[in-house]
């Protein structure tokens, strides 16, 4: 059995120290928000915060996270600056991508909370998202900077 912290709250696992993350999180503690892509790392859609930092879940072993606190997009408040702005904006398409881009943004705006459109761009620039609503999560994300800042 494997002790994880996730979503400010204690979970035990039986599962294989080698097992990623993200199988755990939606196979054995049904979080199905965290979506399986590429597999490689590459596409960011797998994205949760491990201590706050983005980390692609599809490429982590359980084993590493034990001591670490997990937060997918469940847990999040309602009231978080990122998913006002993504509601606010009206982001998702059809949604697939839309948690791992959340997570990754809430790390990046944790470092820059007043971000250029530039560095919004590169801070985007490797996470996916097929049906094509950058242009909305770009403007997304700087609403939640200023959200953030308020």
């Amino acid at each position: 059995m494997i002790s994880l912290h996730v979503n400010g709250k204690k979970r035990k696992v039986d599962a294989a120290p080698d097992t990623p993350l993200l199988w755990v999180l939606r196979d054995n503690l049904g979080i199905t928000s965290v979506k399986y892509t590429c597999g490689i790392a590459e596409c960011g859609v797998c994205t949760v915060l491990i201590d706050d930092e983005a980390v692609r879940s599809c490429s982590i072993p359980v084993a590493d996270v034990r001591k670490g606190k997990i937060i997918t997009i469940e847990g999040l408040p309602e009231n978080h600056p990122v998913k006002i702005a993504w509601i606010e904006k009206q982001v998702p398409q059809c949604g697939y991508c839309q948690s791992g881009i959340m997570l990754q943004t809430i790390d990046f705006l944790s470092r820059r909370p007043n971000p250029s459109a530039k560095q919004v761009d590169e801070a985007l620039d490797n996470v996916l998202c097929r049906c094509g609503s950058h242009p909305r999560i770009k403007k997304a994300v700087q609403l939640a900077a200023e959200l953030s800042r308020k």
